[in-house]
């Protein structure tokens, strides 16, 4: 796996992740999002669904709280997640938890740490961690981390022993990984911890980057954790301590805005977990993030993304109020970058949801038939909500590697910042449900 820079503008970095997969037969753009799964699949798609998207990421996180549970069977299988649930033309990236659901806290050693299937907890050591990436067989995986730190008020003094504790994890996982044979030529990511503590996320980032990992992985960041000033200040000094030929990967953090900072500050690599919270909430993405109307008189090569109507002022409440004790109120949310189509204003709107938008979903139906589906707890929904967040949100990386490569990121971020919430409220606007 090797990163080829291309161009560094304002700090952000365009280039390609090659040599990915045990052959590496496959890249990945950057700056880019992972395509965010549950047990391997795309909530709410069957394979088939999913792929009538163009231009999907090429890389596929897997989650060890979906799978942990499964472990026995998967080592009886003996051939991998791969080929259990049929990804065969994707990289695989096994991550600890899922950033799309929040982890009860306390439930940390020093030994080890604990993932939540839907049995329950399960607690791994190092050694039942690597057992489990043996089973598995993914591509590459971020090694076995204490990332329970994101609270508000945590102590330095816990901080400390969280970021102690994942060297102490990475050093271990190191050693087993160069022992399994079935693990040959998987890249491991080393953990970034530190809480909010500047000095400890700088001893992090340093002593990580002095393991032989392929990449890092920067935890403890996420939405729920910290205002956004906080997080760039923090990402600015981690990154400093990082080599630039390998790919940071920010976990937790999936709102467009956010990520346009996150990618300023140097980040290269997101989870693609927001749209699915926005399906679940019965909600489209709308913001718009078109730059160009005239791609080939720009020179990009980047077709023009699709126009968006205004928002109501009442549509939605972002929560720009950050650091939170509840990561599930914060998951549960809604933003200024999506509708709910719950409310009762859809009922008679025949547009799609996005004019030009070449998903399944705005090519063949309409807002009031998504209204229909919810309100009446159609299954349906899900999976046209899905379809379309998912390629809007791919889409959005597109435009986003597009306006680095002409030059035209502040006039990107206006029309994401600026485009639909324009003059919207923020916390406590109120919305309609039908």
């Amino acid at each position: 796996m090797k990163l080829e820079l291309s161009l560094v503008v304002q700090g952000c970095r365009l280039g390609v992740l090659t040599g990915l997969g045990k052959a590496g037969q496959h890249s990945l753009e950057v700056p880019g999002c992972l395509l965010y799964t549950r047990c391997g699949t795309v909530p709410h798609l069957t394979q088939d669904t999913l792929h009538t998207l163009n231009n999907l990421p090429s890389v596929t996180q897997l989650t060890l709280n979906t799978l942990a549970e499964h472990q026995e069977v998967l080592e009886e299988f003996k051939e991998g997640v791969r080929k259990f649930a049929g990804l065969h033309d994707t990289v695989l990236y096994c991550s600890l938890h899922d950033p799309a659901t929040s982890c009860p806290p306390g439930h940390i050693t020093n030994k080890t740490v604990s993932v939540w299937g839907s049995g329950g907890r399960i607690e791994l050591t190092v050694a039942k961690f690597m057992a489990l990436q043996k089973a598995v067989q993914p591509d590459l995986y971020q090694s076995m981390a204490d990332g329970e730190t994101w609270q508000i008020n945590t102590s330095r003094k816990r901080v400390r022993k969280s970021v102690d504790r994942t060297l102490a994890h990475l050093d271990e996982c190191l050693l087993l990984h160069h022992k399994t044979q079935e693990l040959s030529g998987v890249e491991v990511l080393g953990v970034v911890e530190g809480g909010d503590v500047l000095e400890e996320r700088v001893r992090s980032a340093r002593e990580t980057a002095k393991r032989p990992v392929g990449g890092f992985c920067l935890d403890g960041l996420h939405t729920a954790a910290m205002e956004q000033h906080l997080r760039t200040q923090l990402i600015t000094a981690i990154i400093k301590e990082l080599p630039e030929d390998k790919p940071r990967l920010l976990q937790g953090v999936g709102r467009p805005d956010e990520v346009l900072a996150c990618v300023e500050a140097g980040v290269d690599l997101f989870e693609s977990f927001f749209p699915f919270q926005v399906t679940e909430r019965g909600c489209a993405l709308i913001f718009p993030f078109n730059i160009t109307t005239d791609p080939e008189a720009a020179g990009t090569g980047v077709q023009a993304p699709p126009t968006v109507v205004e928002l109501d002022k009442s549509e939605a409440a972002v929560g720009q109020k950050n650091g939170t004790d509840n990561p599930q109120e914060e998951q549960t949310k809604m933003t200024l970058f999506e509708i709910n189509l719950k409310d009762k204003r859809y009922r008679d709107d025949f547009s799609p949801l996005v004019e030009g938008c070449g998903c399944y979903c705005c090519r063949n139906h309409q807002r009031a038939y998504l209204h229909h589906l919810l309100v009446t707890n159609e299954l349906l929904a899900g999976v046209l909500l899905m379809l379309h967040n998912t390629a809007h949100y791919c889409a959005f990386f597109t435009a986003l590697r597009g306006a680095l490569a002409s030059d035209k990121l502040d006039h990107l971020k206006k029309r994401v910042l600026e485009g639909p919430g324009k003059g919207m409220s923020g916390e406590g606007a109120g919305e309609k449900d039908g």
